[in-house]
């Protein structure tokens, strides 16, 4: 294949940067490198790593198989003629068959594999191309499920009158089953075997694949629509991995809530599934209730649903409806389908996170990667990787096993009592570090306020539980499923008369105790009853929604990162005032560690985003330390599409009235800066027609300055010119703020009521930075109040910077921790002001209020295309008139 192309198929006329970004692309999944990829919202980047990316694919399989088709021909060839050769001559001492088995072995094993290969693609390719054109199949077959849908209601209703009665006899579940270190596959392989003899054909071998991942949801949702608009939608076959919170259609799995009580649930149903299945083969089940199954885990509705997902592009909602339809999974159906699909499509946790990749099928050997909205890459691995538990979890999660070992004692081997007081032993060190002690109630227990922050060696010695092999208790967690059992033990007996304490022997004790078992006991029937919460307790509703399941998942998971090298990592201890509020955090500092295996397996791997400047920090943070050479790394970045006359970028050094614009932390309180502020808000209002919108650095800061310009009338004077709307608390109300946000801006477009439009406050890094569009006239002038410097007292991000400055070469002048403080403000700002241009027409201004973006260095971290058309000013009236002259001219225009 050559190392380019120059022709792509694209659903219209590519603009130039589009057919660069593609070459740029091509070329570099083909020779197998790590691309950092920049295109600026609004250029048509999706549409571009489809098209480049699927060309590719598309070649790569072509040349396979000629390459596959000519070796086969090759050795069928060599084969005929030493068979020839074989029939005339032999000299040896060795008989003649001997010599010829083992030379023709080779190539006749050689041959064998490239026809069945052959065999198996043609298979493939034939049942695609069955499920795309027989429609009178799925007629057929539709006719089919209909009558299912009968059969489907009346288990329905059989299942809804079986009741659960307590017992001993039906807690086999929650008992955990016999436990041998040193032979882990064999609780595996007998659950796998199970698997297995459903259906056979459901294990098959991964084809060469692009995985493309992104932040949220709704980012996924929008590349799979770009797909069905492209020239490749018909051909391709496109899976959509999500969470069983996504994909689940069993309302009452769904109707549990969380996450963590959705995924018991569903395993639990399946493990159902198979004991039904095996006593169904002939061997006695023991007396007790009906144990539920999910009416939707069938193989054959799976297998059928696959088919169809292979067939055509489906974004989440689609698959919905199709598993609805069907009646069959579409959580399990498209993990199915991930092995023949050509295109998955993923969120960023399934990827990077090495668990939950296993989870999911996702085999990365020689595949290719493509992470999308990759600005905060880096971040986002350390998140991923990062765990927290606070006092009140560990002391629940203790009072929760102590009962389950309690309850269950007679009926546990003794290696699984023994991990459990392990584990019992490692909770106790972790409250202890706290400052507490697990009998009592963490609410009642004060601590000495204060952060300490330790190596995770350090930690495990303060802890007084470096004698215990964390990762043989890892082990256990994972084979035993120890956290999923004692999930189904506590939502067993929750409010059943069990306490949720362990009573112990002595009255004494109870007494001491007793106040741990009202607490929790009142935690558990929030949980089952959510009363209203008073004024007081408003502040605890999250934590006691973070308590209501059994928190053991979340304390395995901070054991799992206790396992990490001493030197990646820091443990954060946060004591605060009472046991139940502080916390221990597991801090990732080297994210490069859990990215390094991606970066390996992977054929290709390519980084995307709109802003992924400042590019040096990234590539030395990510892909030096994870072994990266530089000769595998390809850049590409280009400019945008529209017109350098369609944007106007300024930095204002000082405001109407003389001020200098200092937000420095000590200056920018001050009552001269805030009214200045103000009067340059006037201004803008009074020249930029529709919407504007406003960042501030922080909640915190957006909250007093709004306060001050409300006690000085500067509010008043804003909102007589333009409506003024906030950023929302709750993520929640954030699209119906934008919607009146965008109805104000349209109605005083058409009648002008003394308004002009509107004005929206927000926060950068906040709920309206990322992801949302401010287009055409939603976002004519972004105003930056101050750099958004993140705060530089946080004792997380102190030992982040002191780990760079440690690990990473300096450069120019500046230590890399300094630079970390420069790139994380840069790269907000970035990603706040690129909102305003969403396509080639829109025109916008962008103005940046502080002395400090005169800085070279600053405005060297501005993207390209914004950078070579700022201009900065000393005083406000040059800006100022060139801001109206902007808007006047684009008004000529339009007439």
């Amino acid at each position: 294949m050559e190392n380019g192309r120059t022709q792509f198929l694209f659903p219209y006329q590519p603009y130039k940067i589009q057919e660069q970004f593609m070459q740029a692309l091509y070329s570099a999944l083909d020779q197998g490198k790590v691309g950092i990829f920049e295109s600026p919202t609004g250029t048509g980047k999706s549409l571009s790593l489809i098209c480049g990316a699927l060309s590719w694919l598309t070649d790569y399989e072509e040349k396979r198989r000629q390459e596959a088709a000519a070796l086969l021909q090759e050795g069928e060839a060599s084969l005929s003629t030493s068979a020839a050769q074989s029939s005339t001559s032999s000299s040896s001492a060795e008989p003649d068959w001997i010599t010829d088995f083992v030379q023709k072995k080779a190539e006749r094993d050689l041959v064998s594999k490239l026809k069945e290969e052959e065999l198996k693609r043609k298979k493939r390719e034939e049942r695609l191309e069955m499920i795309r054109n027989n429609v009178q199949l799925k007629y057929a077959m539709k006719r089919k499920s209909g009558e299912d849908d009968e059969a489907f209601k009346l288990l329905q209703l059989s299942k809804e009158d079986q009741t659960e009665t307590p017992g001993d006899q039906e807690d086999e579940e929650l008992i955990v089953a016999e436990y041998e270190s040193d032979d882990e596959s064999k609780s595996r392989s007998r659950f796998r075997a199970a698997d297995d003899d459903s259906d056979d054909e459901l294990v098959e071998e991964h084809v060469t694949k692009i995985y493309y991942c992104s932040r949220t949801h709704s980012q996924l949702a929008q590349f799979v629509h770009e797909v069905q608009k492209s020239p490749f939608s018909k051909d391709i076959s496109l899976v959509t991995l999500g969470s069983r919170q996504n994909l689940c259609i069993n309302e009452e799995v769904l109707r549990l809530g969380s996450i963590q009580r959705i995924n018991d649930r569903c395993m639990e149903m399946q493990k159902n599934k198979h004991e039904k299945q095996h006593h169904e083969d002939g061997v006695k089940r023991k007396r007790g209730p009906a144990k539920s199954v999910c009416p939707y885990y069938k193989a054959s509705a799976m297998q059928k649903m696959r088919d169809d997902i292979l067939g055509t592009v489906h974004d989440i909602e689609q698959l919905l409806k199709l598993g609805r339809e069907t009646h069959s999974c579409p959580y399990y159906s498209t993990r199915l389908a991930v092995p023949p699909a050509q295109l998955v499509v993923l969120p960023y946790q399934m990827l990077l996170h090495e668990a939950t990749r296993k989870a999911a099928g996702v085999q990365l050997k020689g595949q290719v990667v493509i992470i999308d909205e990759a600005h905060n890459l880096s971040d986002t691995l350390s998140c991923i990787h990062s765990a927290e538990l606070t006092g009140a979890q560990l002391c629940r999660a203790y009072s929760q096993l102590t009962q389950y070992a309690e309850r269950y004692k007679s009926r546990l081997k003794a290696k699984n009592l023994m991990y459990i007081k392990q584990i019992l032993f490692v909770i106790e060190g972790l409250v202890r570090v706290l400052g507490g002690k697990v009998g009592q109630n963490p609410q009642s227990q004060t601590t000495q306020a204060g952060t300490e922050m330790l190596t995770i060696n350090n930690f495990l010695f303060k802890a007084q539980i470096d004698n215990i092999n964390l990762f043989k208790l890892q082990r256990y967690f994972e084979k035993s499923m120890i956290s999923r059992k004692l999930g189904g033990f506590v939502e067993k007996y929750a409010g059943s008369g069990v306490s949720l304490h362990t009573q112990s022997s002595s009255n004494k004790e109870n007494r001491r105790t007793e106040g741990l078992n009202r607490y929790l006991q009142t935690l558990q029937s929030n949980q089952s009853f959510a009363p209203v919460p008073s004024a007081d307790q408003q502040g605890s509703v999250e934590a006691d929604k973070v308590l209501s399941a059994s928190p053991m998942m979340q304390v395995e998971g901070f054991f799992m990162a206790l396992t990490n090298i001493n030197t990646d990592g820091r443990v954060v201890v946060h004591r605060q005032g009472t046991l139940s509020e502080s916390s221990v955090k597991f801090l990732l500092l080297n994210p490069a560690v859990h990215f390094a295996q991606v970066l390996k397996e992977c054929r290709a791997v390519i980084i995307a985003g709109g802003t992924m400047q400042p590019v040096s920090d990234f590539k030395q943070e990510l892909l030096f330390s994870a072994g990266v050479g530089e000769e595998r790394i390809t850049e590409f970045s280009c400019g945008h599409v529209i017109p350098p006359e369609n944007i106007l970028p300024l930095v204002l050094c000082s405001g109407p009235s003389g001020q200098e614009l200092d937000f420095t932390f000590q200056n920018r309180d001050s009552p001269r800066m805030m009214d200045e502020m103000g009067r340059i808000l006037s201004n803008i209002c009074n020249v930029v027609p529709g919407g504007v919108v406003c960042f501030f650095p922080s909640y915190e800061y957006s909250r007093r300055i709004i306060a001050h310009w409300e006690a000085s009338g500067a509010l008043t004077r804003l909102a007589n010119k333009k409506k003024i709307f906030q950023e929302p608390k709750k993520a929640s109300q954030v699209e119906q703020v934008l919607s009146e946000f965008s109805r104000c801006i349209q109605r005083c477009a058409v009648d002008s009521i003394g308004l002009t439009g509107a004005l929206l406050f927000s926060v950068v890094g906040g709920k309206m930075s990322e992801g949302i569009n401010f287009s055409d006239d939603l976002g004519r002038c972004v105003v930056m109040v101050g750099m958004p410097y993140p705060n530089i007292k946080s004792p997380e991000l102190q030992e982040k910077m002191a780990y760079l400055d440690k690990h990473l070469p300096h450069s120019g002048g500046r230590s890399p921790g300094q630079a970390l403080i420069e790139n994380l403000c840069m790269k907000a700002v970035n990603q706040s002001i690129g909102r305003a241009i969403r396509h080639r027409g829109d025109y916008s201004s962008m103005v940046l209020c502080d002395r400090r973006y005169s800085r070279p260095a600053t405005l060297s971290k501005l993207p390209t295309w914004i950078k070579d058309r700022t201009s900065t000013h000393t005083t406000f009236g040059p800006a100022f008139a060139a801001l109206r002259k902007f808007f006047q001219e684009k008004k000529q225009k339009q007439m």
